[in-house]
């Protein structure tokens, strides 16, 4: 759901004075992370689809591996803190002022907010009239804060129709708190010399922040289990504090000594390399199939299956993204015509997220996730199909078709001018060109 960020003008694709030296893109648009992300917008559609026909909870693999799709959460997590974390890790590596947390925190109300609270209003008005007349639940629905009601009227993770919103709220308390995370890894980063012991730094940093949140579940089950403490912030660190180690070994590759230091050599290896990466990501999405991960709802089973399905979360994501946010720009267009050729030249991944196609569902997917539960709950009502039956393919098909194109119209009439319009209070200052890496 987030953009890419702003950057220094590197060239991301080949060293100046050495073109045999490979470096990660840090700048501009990332069509292979936007494909990754129209990836998880379906993800998250199949796997509510799966839960609502009761296909996701019936026994077997099947039934499983449609369970299993909720790893989209884990995908959107860490894609925030690789993209966002990004502008932060690179002046904690240089030692210099991070971005402007005003202007940070303006344009991600901007870019969350006004979709949002079309899709909110509509879910209100249809679903919970008898709601209606409380200040109250207006308020934590309009401002996300709903998951902090600790006894709420609904069932489930969020008022009827906007139940996917909890891990928009994580998203949101994400939002708030990075530039306080990053000042005190930056902080703490300081104390170093040079670039190489800074990036240790940042890296021991995250490490610590995903310890702590696997701690974060033992007040979620004990004394007594709070299941609702699921949809918070803490408890999700692990995942985004992934991403954003993507960032800093990103951005590190480009200042370290030496042509083959050992970040490079595992920068390239690693984008050298998404069938490897991809196949152990999908031992990850298999093991999130099994009981070893809990139940198949959100939020159920114990402390340790609990830990485990997080583990489990942290390593599907970084697997899925290592390999496109570690990888350098791309040499060929956007969409090439040749795609069979680039598979042969194991640039499949770059080709496949790169297609048209998911470039087109990466545009809409914030639409995509916001109007999903609200169009899936309409079809089955028209249908009269009720809860936990039916078939997936019957409700799957127009469902995705509506959810689309409701997605296209949010996003050319409420999210674009949105954001056209936020660009009038606040204007970066340009980034001066950072200054040349050292081999």
């Amino acid at each position: 759901m987030a953009p890419t960020s702003s950057a220094p003008e590197h060239d991301g694709a080949r060293t100046p004075g050495n073109p045999a030296l490979v470096l990660p893109q840090v700048t501009g648009r990332h069509e292979t992370l936007d494909g990754i992300r129209a990836m998880a917008a379906m993800m998250v559609l199949v796997f509510h689809v799966a839960t609502e026909t009761g296909d996701s909870l019936r026994p077997g693999m099947v039934g499983g591996l449609l369970s299993a799709f909720d790893l989209a959460v884990p995908l959107f997590f860490a894609l925030s803190g690789v993209l966002l974390y990004r502008p932060w890790a690179r002046a904690a590596l240089d030692g210099t002022r991070g971005p402007r947390a005003r202007a940070y925190l303006w344009r991600r109300v901007v870019r969350v907010f006004p979709a949002y609270w079309i899709v909110a209003v509509a879910a209100l008005l249809i679903y919970s009239r008898d709601q209606l007349g409380s200040v109250r639940h207006w308020f934590e629905v309009m401002t996300l804060t709903f998951t902090f009601n600790t006894d709420p009227d609904w069932v489930g993770t969020g008022p009827y129709g906007l139940g996917q919103m909890w891990s928009l709220s994580v998203e949101v308390s994400f939002y708030l708190l990075l530039p306080v995370i990053a000042a005190v890894l930056a902080l703490w980063a300081r104390r170093g010399r040079s670039v190489d012991v800074r990036a240790k730094r940042l890296l021991i940093g995250l490490a610590v922040i995903a310890f702590l949140a696997l701690l974060a579940l033992v007040p979620q089950f004990y004394p007594e289990p709070r299941e609702y403490m699921h949809a918070w912030l803490p408890r999700a660190m692990g995942l985004f504090a992934a991403g954003m180690a993507l960032a800093v070994l990103s951005e590190w590759a480009w200042r370290e000594p030496g042509e083959h230091g050992p970040v490079r050599r595992f920068c390239r290896t690693v984008a050298a390399s998404p069938g490897v990466c991809w196949l152990l990501a999908g031992g990850f999405f298999v093991l999130t199939a099994t009981d070893a991960t809990g139940g198949r709802f959100i939020g159920s089973g114990d402390i340790w299956t609990s830990g485990v399905e997080s583990l489990t979360g942290i390593g599907f994501a970084f697997f899925i993204i290592a390999p496109a946010a570690l990888a350098p720009r791309p040499t060929h267009e956007p969409y090439p015509v040749r795609s069979a050729e680039a598979w042969r030249e194991g640039r499949w991944l770059d080709s496949l997220l790169r297609h048209r196609a998911w470039q087109f569902l990466a545009r809409i997917s914030y639409g995509v996730f916001l109007w999903q539960f609200l169009v899936l709950y309409l079809w089955r009502d028209f249908t009269g199909q009720e809860i936990f039956t039916g078939s997936f393919w019957l409700d799957v098909v127009p469902v995705t078709v509506v959810t689309i194109l409701l997605a296209m119209a949010t996003y050319r009439w409420v999210e674009e001018p949105s954001r056209r319009w936020s660009r009038r209070f606040f204007r970066e200052p340009r980034h001066k060109k950072a200054p040349a890496h050292r081999s």
